[in-house]
């Protein structure tokens, strides 16, 4: 039943990393197929208004510098009429940046956008070719280098700025390059068709380096939106994982109260049961006329006692799990507590011809800790390793002290033994291993979860070792706070009627 159910959850948690991972790969592909199809371009145009808005002065500044050298040969009134066209159609590209940027106004059609900026564009650029017309005549050749080199530059500052966006790049730097290759062409001299020639061919350059930084921006913008979308399911799967936890944690509250109501209500009629089914199997009324009478009515009382037992433990495990499980502290001698838990399972033991080795030290310090809790413990143990153990087998059981101060207790059977699975399902409510339930060995897996619970209560922990056929070795460990020196052991036994907190206290300090 136990391995069942493993294996059940081992092949939820594949499905559900299939299906995620399944989900992810839809999820890339249709963003892929998003940009194939150009459902970027309001994206990729966005990053382009971005960087003009935070950019927008580099030009202008070199458009004064070129304006105030210009100077030198043409005159200041025509520089300042080219200038001022300059700064205007700036200011005019400018003023639709801020406003796309502004909220509401995306709504606009796309082409609207793209007409506006490539339209300014062209303007910018007609402007910036102006030079080659109008300051080209009374130039020397170092001027006319320095003003195609000037344009150059805007070209490179406009490729720098609206790499991501083709259209604009060919509105404005193809018209510039354009205008560079007819004016060096016109003049014919190998030294103005070498510069028109260099133009052209940084151009071409310019454009396939755009090309690549908009591929760039591209993949940049698919990877935030697998981002976004992987913080919104990743966000999604997390309010859903709250909900459930609330939904389990209700739900474990619920079944607690339910086991502790109905075990406590079954108390009572179940004492009366096994007082008469003894009386009867006792024949303290007198002989019964049928002598089979006799041993239904032992029956009856061992049942009562099975049941009796286990509703003890679902109340055991029903408080540890609710945390009303109070621990009464006191100093604890392993040896008494052995020699209880060896009494109680005597006839148990006797039945199958079952001896119990200890391999305790008489020199082993006490503990501080709940006795009662300490000898279910160990009854739980010793209980389990006779019920899977074969007639006549030695169940050993100890207790030492590890090099870290703390102290262990282990029971070691001869039994059939678990497997890993097994073992990692084992300390759960009523899970039950394979043998048990195939050799019908009586039980309903509470022994070793209420084991888990009190030696978690107690700060230690747990550890199963099992190997299939060859027995089961398990362990409880108390941490060094709770392993007493000589000193504190008389302390406590001094303070024997003193309350649990100092006690604790003591422990804890002495």
């Amino acid at each position: 039943m136990a391995i069942g159910s493993q294996t059940a959850d081992h092949l939820d948690l594949e499905f559900i990393n299939q299906t995620l991972e399944t989900e992810q790969e839809k999820t890339t592909h249709s963003i892929w197929e998003s940009v194939e199809n150009g459902a970027w371009n309001r994206d990729m145009l966005t990053l382009f208004v971005k960087n003009q808005t935070s950019v927008g002065a580099a030009l202008p500044i070199l458009a004064f510098i070129f304006f105030t050298i210009s100077t030198l040969w043409v005159p200041w009134t025509i520089s300042l009429i080219w200038l001022s066209g300059i700064l205007a159609i700036q200011a005019t590209q400018l003023w639709i940046c801020k406003l796309y940027l502004k909220p509401g106004k995306k709504k606009r059609p796309m082409s609207e956008w793209v007409g506006m900026l490539a339209a300014s564009e062209f303007l910018f650029a007609v402007c910036w070719s102006l030079p080659l017309f109008l300051f080209w005549d009374g130039a020397n050749s170092s001027q006319q280098i320095l003003i195609v080199a000037t344009l150059m530059a805007v070209i490179a500052v406009r490729i720098m700025i609206a790499s991501n966006y083709m259209p604009v790049i060919i509105a404005g730097t193809g018209i510039i390059t354009f205008a560079i290759v007819i004016k060096c062409t016109m003049v014919g001299t190998p030294l103005h068709i070498g510069l028109g020639a260099m133009a052209f061919l940084a151009e071409i350059f310019f454009i396939q380096l755009a090309r690549r930084l908009q591929k760039t921006a591209r993949d940049m913008l698919v990877f935030k939106a697998q981002r976004e979308s992987l913080i919104a399911e990743l966000e999604q799967a997390k309010q859903e994982a709250e909900v459930g936890r609330q939904h389990a944690e209700v739900a474990n509250v619920a079944k607690s109260r339910f086991l502790a109501t109905m075990s406590h209500e079954l108390r009572t009629p179940l004492n009366a049961i096994m007082g008469f089914s003894e009386i009867l199997s006792e024949e303290m009324m007198g002989p019964h006329s049928v002598e089979c009478y006799k041993e239904y009515s032992g029956d009856i009382h061992q049942s009562g006692n099975y049941l009796l037992n286990l509703i003890n433990d679902i109340l055991d495990l029903s408080r540890i799990e609710a945390g009303k499980h109070k621990l009464h502290e006191d100093s604890i001698d392993l040896n008494t507590v052995l020699e209880d838990s060896h009494r109680l399972l005597s006839m148990k033991l006797i039945g199958k011809n079952q001896v119990i080795k200890s391999e305790i030290p008489d020199d082993i310090p006490h503990i501080c800790g709940d006795e009662r809790s300490v000898r279910q413990i160990w009854i739980n143990l010793l209980s389990n390793a006779s019920k899977f153990s074969q007639q006549g087998a030695t169940i050993v059981t100890g207790a030492k002290v590890l090099r870290n101060g703390a102290l262990s207790i282990y029971v070691q059977d001869q039994g059939t033994g678990m497997t890993p699975q097994e073992v990692e399902t084992v300390l759960g409510m009523f899970n039950r291993t394979e043998s048990a339930d195939r050799k019908a060995i009586e039980g309903a897996g509470l022994g070793l979860p209420i084991v888990n619970g009190l030696i978690k209560l107690h700060q230690g922990e747990l550890l199963i070792s099992s190997e299939k056929g060859k027995g089961t070795k398990v362990t409880v460990t108390f941490p060094p706070s709770r392993v007493l020196s000589l000193s504190q052991q008389q302390v406590m036994a001094a303070l024997s009627h003193a309350n649990p907190t100092q006690k604790a206290l003591v422990s804890l300090t002495a």
